[in-house]
């Protein structure tokens, strides 16, 4: 379990707080480039690491991130006119451009000198994988965009959906690698070799983040080795068929948007490959038309099928994993609290994530290099592999997780 204030240092994400500046060196996906396909399209609204701001395109297909207040008199820029370069506020017309820089002034005096200091806050925004990510830390600290893989495949090689998530963004990333709940929770709908019970647990630090391995023992073969990515601070790449991700966003402290990515670095994807997650079986959800919440949700209970629970069809009587995985993470209420959790030796990964985490809080206080800044150091994969039991995960995972190494091998 962890102290009050140790959650509360890994959770709340808000300007100011430890997590919240840690999260800001990194680049944070604001949105799909499709709600602002058009130059001069209308801008969106956007809720992210518990800031409310306004998405657009300008004319020349720039991407602006502004605080939605304006400056001004903090009418909403989200009624604003996208026009000539440009969101202009129609309260006064007082316009900014994507830097946030104030362009027009017409309200004022020309004499008066007032628009050279009137500036919106603006985020600087790249657009990688059909994603806008915007950088919200410090200027002298902004990174290169990493070299993650499958924002940078062709769209052909991508499938990628999102949904909101109704709670903290740590119970949706711990969820993703506790990986002794794939055999319960997902019973019924993981694969087969998921329904073993793993039986040796690690956590190895490295470079971009961490990978956390699950071996199930094979006897005579050895130990079937699950190794999955975690990349700073909130990203699984999973070690699957086609390969996958997910994104945790934080949209404030007790709601996350949650990306979720089909991806193949070799190939298109055929239809085959998508017709588990078209069908919103796997990690894909079915959302409320026009909304990023899933058509099965809190309110309904998921749509939970009692009867289909009984028959064994489903451990939970729920449709999807990704579903499943919402259900129980948000069961523990908008942020969990750890102080009452009993955990065992299948948390031993949770416990370690935890360690990790906080310590890369108290590096980054320190002003300590901190992992995945590197833009080189994402190039890695999840993986699944058998090897000798004695061995140990962290002196066999590198070279077949290291994208360089699988190279050299090949």
């Amino acid at each position: 379990m962890l102290t009050r204030d140790d959650n509360d240092r890994l959770t709340r994400i808000g300007p100011g707080t430890p997590m919240g500046e840690l999260m800001r060196r990194y680049w944070i996906p604001a949105g799909f480039a499709k709600q602002i396909a058009a130059p001069d399209s209308p801008p969106v609204r956007v809720k992210l690491m518990g800031e409310r701001l306004v998405m657009f395109r300008d004319s020349k297909g720039r991407v602006g991130l502004l605080e939605e207040r304006c400056p001004h008199r903090t009418a909403s820029l989200f009624f604003g006119r996208n026009e000539e370069c440009g969101l202009r506020c129609v309260y006064h017309g007082w316009k900014f451009d994507v830097d946030g820089d104030c362009v027009d002034l017409p309200s004022e005096p020309r004499d008066y000198n007032l628009q050279a200091r009137v500036k919106a806050k603006a985020y600087p925004c790249v657009e990688r994988g059909g994603l806008i990510w915007a950088y919200m830390g410090p200027a002298e600290h902004k990174p290169e965009f990493p070299e993650l893989e499958w924002a940078l495949i062709p769209d052909t090689h991508r499938y990628a959906t999102r949904h909101i998530q109704e709670c903290n963004w740590l119970q949706g990333l711990e969820g993703g690698f506790d990986s002794s709940h794939l055999s319960f929770l997902h019973g019924g709908s993981a694969h087969s070799e998921m329904r073993v019970v793993p039986t040796r647990y690690e956590v190895v630090p490295t470079d971009f983040g961490f990978v956390a391995g699950s071996g199930r023992d094979m006897g005579a073969e050895g130990v079937f080795w699950t190794a999955n990515v975690m990349l700073m601070p909130f990203h699984k790449i999973i070690a699957s068929n086609p390969m996958a991700a997910h994104v945790w966003a934080p949209i404030d402290d007790e709601n996350t948007m949650l990306y979720s990515v089909d991806f193949n670095a070799e190939r298109p994807l055929t239809e085959t490959d998508l017709a588990r997650s078209k069908a919103h079986n796997g990690i894909h959800t079915d959302n409320i038309p026009g909304t990023d919440r899933a058509i099965q949700n809190k309110d309904n209970d998921y749509l939970i099928d009692r009867e289909l629970q009984a028959r064994g069809g489903s451990f939970t009587g729920m449709k999807g994993l990704g579903i499943q995985d919402c259900a129980v993470q948000e069961s523990m209420g908008p942020i969990a609290d750890r102080t009452l959790e009993h955990l065992g030796i299948s948390d031993t990964a949770i416990a370690r994530i935890r360690r990790l985490l906080l310590q890369t809080l108290k590096d980054h206080a320190a002003g300590k290099p901190l992992p995945g800044i590197d833009p080189k150091s994402w190039r890695v994969r999840s993986a699944r592999y058998k090897a000798p039991a004695d061995i140990s995960f962290a002196a066999t995972m590198a070279q077949h997780v290291r994208m360089n190494a699988l190279a050299a091998a090949e």
